[in-house]
């Protein structure tokens, strides 16, 4: 059976809470006393998880980082219970999707699940050629999004491009030199918001599958946002015109 590593209190603490049976090995840090730490103990005590007492060195070993904050578990792999179609398929409400393409960098897709979870998004979807998949580090860096945001990740994006349009969602493009702002975009309709990597943005088959392509004013010194930062601007602005619809 292979394991996957989860470290840091909130990537784990969202698994003890969704799926506490897949947590099959829990490694904490026996030096620390704090009172987070004995909260965090009388959560497992009460899931009824065996600990095993580790060191700082041990549970970098684990890991690879320093940054575990005293918590890290072996667990399974959550299976998605459903396809993208499926997800669609069960919405009562206009579909807002968050679509990645060219986003290797764990922290960067760690942070855009965060933001995806935070402004009430359905999904986020890859390409699985021009991604990062879940990982340790994407685990920690989302603080449990990753646990609860449906990632897919698809052989084709622009097929699924394709796909989603023929489901009537109007899929919105970020670019520097799109003749139209974010703010003129009407995103109350069922929305999938596309970005590219930082630097290198989107691909050009994906941008020609845009039905609309938008620019998030710069009104500084620098020429582009982190792509993290701009998946929270277009993310809230959309969730924006949804509560102060009519």
């Amino acid at each position: 059976m292979s394991l996957k590593l989860l470290f840091g209190f909130h990537a784990v603490t969202v698994r003890l809470k969704v799926a506490p049976k897949s947590i099959k090995e829990l490694h904490v840090d026996v030096s620390r006393r704090d009172q987070r730490m004995r909260q965090f103990l009388d959560k497992v005590a009460e899931a009824g998880i065996r600990v095993v007492e580790s060191d700082d060195d041990r549970l970098q070993a684990l890991c690879g980082t320093h940054r575990h904050q005293g918590v890290v578990a072996r667990v399974e792999h959550i299976q998605q219970a459903r396809s993208l179609d499926d997800l669609l398929d069960e919405l009562a409400e206009p579909p807002l999707l968050l679509v990645l393409d060219g986003v290797t960098d764990p922290h960067n897709l760690g942070a855009c699940l965060r933001v995806a979870d935070g402004a009430g998004a359905h999904a986020v979807i890859a390409p699985k050629d021009h991604a990062v998949g879940i990982n340790a580090t994407v685990a920690k860096v989302a603080s449990g999004a990753a646990e609860t945001m449906p990632y897919f990740m698809v052989t084709n994006l622009a097929r699924t491009l394709g796909e989603l349009k023929e489901r009537d969602i109007w899929i919105v493009g970020t670019s520097d030199d799109a003749p139209g702002t974010l703010y003129e975009a009407d995103l109350k309709v069922p929305t999938a918001l596309v970005l590219g990597a930082e630097g290198s943005g989107m691909r050009q088959l994906t941008r020609k599958n845009c039905d609309q392509l938008v620019s998030i004013p710069m009104l500084g010194s620098v020429s582009s946002l982190n792509v993290s930062v701009a998946s929270g601007v277009c993310l809230y602005e959309a969730r924006r015109q949804r509560l102060t619809q009519g």
